[in-house]
């Protein structure tokens, strides 16, 4: 318990507030502010206590004491990860980011880290191709265990776990603040689906949350599905909120598990049937059962925009694209109250070009953001190629290990050439006093 208090510890002490994750009550309803951390986005909750996890249990020996982190970003992912990952002993950290499918703060926030654990590789395809190539790797078992893999998107439990917290923080606050509040409800800007999915737990774990809303972009396939109870896959929309730009969820499988009955079975059917044909359909009751646990909305770019414009007008107050699609989420289902919860995932500094499209000129933005613009960048090319991309991995981490070989060389060279001077400055003396006896 000791040791999982100092970490959690450690990672909080990583956040700009007090508090963690603020609540603030802006136009009626909460907003709960989860962009505080070292990267400005809500990802840093769970990462920086990810990296503190896996720095413990390497330290004890597990796995060998090394391992490969191989990760997919729409953008936020990949700067909090390697924040949480950078200078860890025993860890190489690899992010995969869609070439020219990020902002440029996002790409600027990855590639000015200079840490040689930290590789950043630019993806020629989509965030959907990037995260193909991690799961390729993950079920290529010899390349899995020649490099020791681990996993830092979603994927790995600890990330859906450590999120849980920030619903229940902000449901006490509310219930804090508002005495005849007894659910809460939370709009969340879905992509991935693993931010919501943690809302889900929540509440099956006990938390009285009332509405879950699902709150997509012009990427609505989940959107779809819980109107219409249609997951197709359909091409990607390059649209202003660039982290939700995903058509393929891939934390939604594990909703679709509690769908089917915890019938892994019937699970696998529905995704080598959607794996072949890109459809997955539910009518009747799975599909009011899907409707019961979530309630959805699309929000377009000029949605998107209208809010931003709205709020930073009447209530001075900045959302990011993101953050923004779930307040317009709040407005279209018509649950704008004191008893509603929207995710505001990201600072609005990290979209500028994206939020000065609704409020010129924009306020000032963190010192931590506008120095990147004066460091120095590196990352890697390569194309959708999950082996192209492990043979890289391959290369960079044997090289990183020779390197740390023949550095620890040099220091026990050094070290025993000082012991050796030591000595021999030591003996000297004992001559020197023994002559002139």
């Amino acid at each position: 318990r000791d040791v999982l208090a100092g970490i959690v510890k450690k990672s909080c002490a990583a956040f700009r507030s007090d508090e963690v994750t603020p609540l603030v009550k802006v136009d009626g309803h909460y907003v709960l502010e989860l962009f505080h951390g070292p990267t400005f986005a809500f990802k840093d909750v769970a990462l920086q206590m990810l990296g503190n996890f896996f720095e413990y249990f390497l330290s004890t020996g597990s796995n060998g004491g090394r391992l490969a982190v191989l990760g997919a970003t729409s953008g936020d992912t990949g700067s909090a990860a390697i924040y949480g990952l950078r200078g860890k002993k025993g860890v190489d950290c690899i992010i995969l980011f869609p070439n020219g499918r990020v902002s440029e703060i996002q790409e600027r926030q990855m590639t000015t880290v200079p840490d040689d654990n930290i590789h950043c590789v630019a993806v020629d395809g989509t965030f959907d191709d990037c995260q193909d190539i991690v799961k390729a790797s993950f079920a290529d078992k010899e390349f899995r265990d020649h490099v020791k893999l681990g996993a830092v998107n979603s994927i790995n439990w600890c990330r859906v776990l450590a999120q849980t917290t920030y619903y229940f923080w902000s449901y006490l606050r509310v219930t804090d603040l508002e005495k005849d509040v007894k659910e809460v409800n939370f709009s969340v800007p879905t992509g991935n689906f693993g931010d919501i999915l943690a809302g889900y737990y929540s509440k099956r774990m006990g938390l009285p949350v009332g509405d879950l809303i699902v709150a997509t972009n012009e990427n609505d396939i989940l959107h779809r599905f819980f109107t219409k109870g249609e997951y197709h896959r359909e091409g990607i929309n390059k649209t202003i909120s660039p982290s939700m730009d995903i058509c393929v969820s891939s934390n939604f499988e594990r909703y679709l598990y509690h769908l089917a009955g915890d019938d892994p079975s019937q699970l696998a059917s529905w995704m080598s049937s959607f794996e072949s044909t890109g459809k997955l359909t539910v009518s009747g009751e799975l599909l009011n059962k899907a409707q019961s646990d979530f309630k959805s909305a699309k929000a377009n770019t000029d949605n998107t925009l209208e809010t931003i414009k709205t709020y930073h007008a009447k209530d001075d107050y900045m959302l990011c694209p993101h953050s923004a699609v779930g307040v317009s989420a709040v407005d279209q289902l018509d649950t704008k109250n004191s008893a509603t919860v929207c995710l505001a995932t990201a600072h609005f500094a990290k979209f500028g070009d994206a939020c000065s499209m609704a409020v010129t000129p924009l306020p000032e933005i963190p010192k931590e953001l506008s120095q990147l613009w004066s460091m120095e960048t590196r990352s890697s090319n390569c194309p959708n190629d999950a082996k192209v991309v492990q043979g890289f991995m391959k290369r960079v981490i044997e090289e990183r290990m020779e390197k740390h070989k023949k550095r620890d060389e040099r220091k026990k060279f050094v070290k025993n050439l000082v012991l050796v001077s030591a000595a021999v400055g030591v003996v000297a003396v004992v001559v020197s006093a023994i002559r002139r006896r």
